[in-house]
């Protein structure tokens, strides 16, 4: 049981194994995208130098691969943009870039049907990213976090499959779902409601973000507690994406790629070339809705800091100086309840067992720090030569 804050930067390392953080991304990453956010985090699980990524596992419902998404389910929306499938494309796209052999699977397109469901009937094809989980984390030496930033069925039918393995070899489940203190039905909620009430239920360690109270509402956003301005939501805005322009040139055209929903087939040489300028032109100017950071910046161990100068940024700890300012980023000892439909509630509590939840202390000046910082820290990201 823990007292205090859960810390990213204490990690069981064997020997003279390298310090960065083993990680199993679980996203809801489609091509084209539902959403270009996916797109868009996702470089940092390729490019902090403290995350070792090793596998990502491609969440899909099966709604959203249709033309149109007529009946999602409860608490989620048809998507008229056409059809997509697994973002298999933006990974490739991403190993290429980086030199890298990540491993991806997709999980099932259906949901659990029921919180104990090992989904073993599942065909073959959305067997992978279950599979995947279960043998990343054989072959891991040391415990690995799984960070889900989409609905939580492959994790919890892995669990289902091989409860002990994932006690043992799990280090910390970073759940992006939820809004807690209310009846709201968050998206990755809705996704597979037998998911969240799996894994809540279980003794494996989670901390939890996005845990939204309804509070301090986005105005310009009435979709619900996930575009909440709260002390525990990691919800914020950038209000546009010119930075993107001064990024490294192939990471640049990722983004150019996935942002303007190109469908080139050629989708590794456009990361050699650039796209025309029209493809991105009228999105880099709109305001863009960010999630992940949070998750981000706490699984490397970084800190979110205000220089002497006023800047922001986010740095190493080795490179937080005695004048810099570190703003809250930091899990906090909780309990949870869970409802049978997904719905739970979460309280500080001053120990815990396995439970945290996200705290940022002032959203606004979360969000000030973030928008100065944000843009320097992907524009410092380079690949491999």
């Amino acid at each position: 049981m823990s007292t205090a804050p859960f810390d990213a930067t204490s990690r069981p390392i064997a020997g003279d194994r390298s310090p960065r953080l083993p990680v199993i991304d679980v996203t809801d990453l489609y091509h084209p995208h539902q959403d270009e956010g996916d797109n868009f985090d996702i470089l940092a699980a390729y490019a902090l130098p403290e995350i070792d990524l090793r596998a990502v596992v491609l969440d899909c419902t099966e709604p959203f691969r249709q033309p149109v998404a007529l009946d999602p389910g409860p608490g989620l929306w048809p998507d008229p943009r056409g059809p997509r499938d697994p973002g298999f494309i933006p990974i490739l796209q991403l190993n290429y870039i980086f030199n890298r052999n990540v491993p991806c699977g997709v999980g099932p397109f259906t949901r659990m049907t029921s919180p104990a469901d090992r989904m073993e009937g599942v065909p073959g094809f959305q067997q992978q990213g279950i599979e995947l989980i279960l043998r990343t984390l054989e072959a891991s030496a040391e415990p690995v976090q799984i960070n889900i930033f989409s609905s939580a069925r492959a994790v919890a039918a892995a669990y289902n499959r091989a409860p002990d393995l994932c006690r043992k070899k799990i280090r910390l489940i970073s759940l992006c779902a939820g809004a807690s203190g209310s009846d709201f039905l968050e998206w990755n909620v809705a996704l597979d409601r037998h998911a969240i009430v799996c894994l809540l239920r279980s003794d494996l360690p989670i901390a939890i973000f996005s845990d939204a109270s309804g509070e301090n509402q986005d105005p310009q956003n009435p979709m619900g507690n996930a575009f909440s301005y709260d002390p525990h939501n990691t919800y914020w805005r950038m209000p546009d994406l010119q930075f993107i322009r001064g990024m490294e040139p192939r990471l640049r055209r990722y983004l150019d790629y996935a942002f303007g929903r190109c469908q080139r087939i050629d989708f590794l040489r456009c990361m050699d070339e650039d796209l025309p300028a029209e493809l991105t032109e009228a999105r880099y100017r709109d305001v863009y809705r960010i999630w992940e950071t949070a998750v981000w910046i706490h699984a490397s161990g970084r800190k979110l800091v205000r220089r002497s100068d006023g800047t922001h940024r986010i740095l190493p700890p080795a490179e937080v100086d005695g004048s810099d300012v570190e703003l809250p980023n930091r899990l906090l000892p909780c309990k949870v309840d869970v409802r049978d439909d997904g719905i739970y509630r979460v309280a500080e509590t001053p120990v815990t067992d396995n439970r945290w939840f996200y705290d940022r202390g002032d959203p606004w000046e979360n969000e000030r720090a973030l928008r100065d910082a944000m843009p320097a820290l992907y524009q410092s990201f380079r690949p491999c030569p």
